[in-house]
């Protein structure tokens, strides 16, 4: 079975070198620390029943350094199908105890042999099936599809209870185990790629050893493809579950039928070059690519069982010897994903934004922004840039994506807010690169800076208002001049994005000057700057008062309509507010 990295979950600074020890064992894996209490941790949380059901409902393995009563406590009101959950785990504090809790459908039991094995000690196994024959028949190792699990119960219980099983077929994990083998035994136990129907008294398991190639797909309906997977499976007489994979050259990246096709079969796609394929000796199949394609992906000692050629779309079937991980052959869709981490570090983003920094294989982008987003985890790379280059940056990431790998391109705040997914796709316009048209792009919103000053002082954006860019780099200031006129005029609230630098000390100056021409100087102004980060500052003042120097680079600036109020507060503050009526 395929599983997901642990997450670690550590409640004390106490449990940080069995953590790491555990973490070391799992590749993927991170560790969650408790905001202060712990330090040097990947990701840190402050509410562990929220972390906890979080990890759990995205089926993560979560294996938590604490007592197992918090354990069952917090995730008890999840507790309502045992094939949905994922294994969970206590560990105790200095690593003398490992104990499964939850995920005996999902290898819970192996897990826990893994990890006591990594801290020397024995795992607390309970499960008597596990136990006596040493192996788990309801949750078998990766590789194997148990067709029947509704009749697993009752098949170990008669095992339990002193009966014989015959094996057909050949796995290792079952030969090997202490299952009391006999010929002649009444109960049977099935390994095989066909497709058989099982039985009460029969355990069918389904090894994952076909690849599945796909090629001509370019005119094919989604729908079309499926239904005619479905008739070659049938045709060469196998089980679904037996398909480790599809596979198909590269140029077919992002075709909507393989897309349907992996998510209809709940099996990965991979893709090859065409210099990758091997020869084949056949003349019969010589210039059969789909053949090709399956043999490759099925590795030595495969065979062909089956070719099939209609007019428009080829398939072709190869058996390996040995089940296989189709993910390690080949490489996947690339994946491009523009995520905003908000203005400040985790607190601000979005469990979206989390999930994909945590799955990508590369972060690229500006030095800063990627130190908010947080650590690494094993296996990643990061990919630092200048912030001045925008363009060269997508650039980098979309080859990065069109080479199979995982990408987080990462931009504080919202990444569609003068920030890098306009850069990406101006980039995609500009060059149309063919390799690129075949990748997965997404983008994951952030809380924006301009909604983070807003929600810090009040709602001064309440009613209609605008964003502008007061950099010139990009477009020219008469056209800032115009937009802030007409802003001003119809008055909208405004906020200001990159009102000053080093390079551009006069332009905020100018914006003033303008904004005086038919704004009110009594109009309030907000000035956040450092949102979400250490050394955070939201004040308020007057446009009258407000002087370019008050400014810079880290600052959100919001200037209200005529409409916009200020209420003062007991203890000197104020709340900033825009009324949603509109009484002028």
């Amino acid at each position: 079975m395929n599983r997901l990295p642990p997450a670690i979950v550590i409640l004390g600074q106490n449990s940080q070198p069995i953590a790491k020890k555990i973490s070391a064992h799992f590749s993927g894996s991170q560790i969650y620390g408790l905001i202060d209490r712990t330090n040097d941790t990947d990701i840190n949380f402050s509410n562990f029943g929220e972390t906890l059901r979080e990890l759990f409902a995205t089926e993560t393995p979560i294996i938590a350094i604490c007592a197992a009563g918090i354990i069952i406590r917090t995730l008890a009101p999840l507790l309502s199908d045992k094939r949905a959950e994922p294994p969970v785990l206590a560990v105790a504090e200095d690593g003398s105890a490992v104990v499964p809790l939850l995920g005996g459908l999902h290898g819970v039991n192996d897990l826990a042999r893994e990890i006591a094995a990594a801290l020397g000690v024995q795992p607390a196994i309970t499960t008597t099936g596990d136990i006596r024959f040493r192996t788990a028949l309801l949750s078998p190792p990766q590789g194997y599809y148990l067709a029947n699990p509704e009749d697993a119960k009752t098949f170990i219980s008669n095992l339990l209870a002193g009966a014989k099983v015959r094996l057909e077929g050949a796995a290792s994990w079952l030969s090997e185990s202490n299952l009391p083998i006999a010929p002649d035994a009444k109960l049977t136990i099935c390994v095989t790629e066909k497709a058989i129907a099982p039985t009460p008294d029969c355990l069918v398991y389904h090894p994952q050893i076909a690849a599945v190639a796909l090629t001509k797909l370019s005119n094919i309906e989604p729908e079309i493809a499926v239904s005619f997977v479905q008739e070659v499976l049938e045709k060469a007489g196998l089980a679904a579950a037996s398909v480790a994979g599809f596979f198909a050259l590269k140029d077919e990246m992002g075709n909507p039928a393989l897309e349907a096709v992996s998510q209809y079969f709940k099996v990965c796609v991979r893709f090859f070059n065409l210099s990758e394929l091997v020869e084949l000796d056949s003349i019969e199949f010589s210039e059969n690519k789909a053949a090709q394609i399956a043999l490759t992906a099925a590795g030595a000692n495969s065979h062909l069982i089956e070719s099939d050629r209609p007019n428009a779309l080829n398939c072709a079937i190869a058996l390996a010897a040995q089940p296989f991980d189709a993910r390690a052959i080949g490489v996947s869709r690339g994946k491009l994903a523009i995520v905003g981490t908000g203005p400040g570090g985790a607190p601000w983003m979005s469990p979206e934004v989390k999930e994909i920094l945590r799955e990508a294989t590369d972060w690229v982008g500006y030095k800063f922004y990627l130190d908010l987003a947080g650590t690494l985890r094993e296996g990643q790379k990061r990919h630092d840039s200048d912030n001045r280059e925008e363009i060269d940056r997508a650039r980098f990431a979309l080859d990065l994506a069109a080479s199979g790998k995982s990408v987080a391109v990462v931009s504080s705040g919202d990444p569609g807010i003068f920030a890098m997914a306009a850069a990406v796709f101006e980039a995609i316009d500009l060059d149309a690169k063919p390799e690129w048209q075949g990748i997965d792009i997404r983008v994951a919103p952030g809380i924006s800076a301009m909604q983070a000053a807003a929600a810090a002082i009040g709602a001064p954006l309440g009613h209609d208002f605008c964003v502008i860019s007061l950099s010139d780099i990009l477009k020219p200031w008469e056209v800032i001049e115009q937009r802030i006129a007409a802003a001003a005029i119809a008055d909208f609230a405004i906020a200001f994005y990159n009102p000053i630098s080093k390079q551009r000390i006069w332009q905020l100056a100018r914006a003033i000057e303008i904004l005086l021409q038919s704004r009110d100087a009594k109009t309030p102004v907000i000035l956040g700057r450092n949102l979400g980060r250490p050394g955070q500052s939201v004040r308020v003042c007057t446009l009258g008062e407000f002087q370019p120097e008050d400014a810079d680079m880290r600052t959100l600036v919001i200037v209200g309509s005529s409409q916009t109020r200020i209420i003062p507060r007991k203890y000197g503050d104020v709340w900033v507010y825009t009324p949603r009526r509109y009484d002028k």
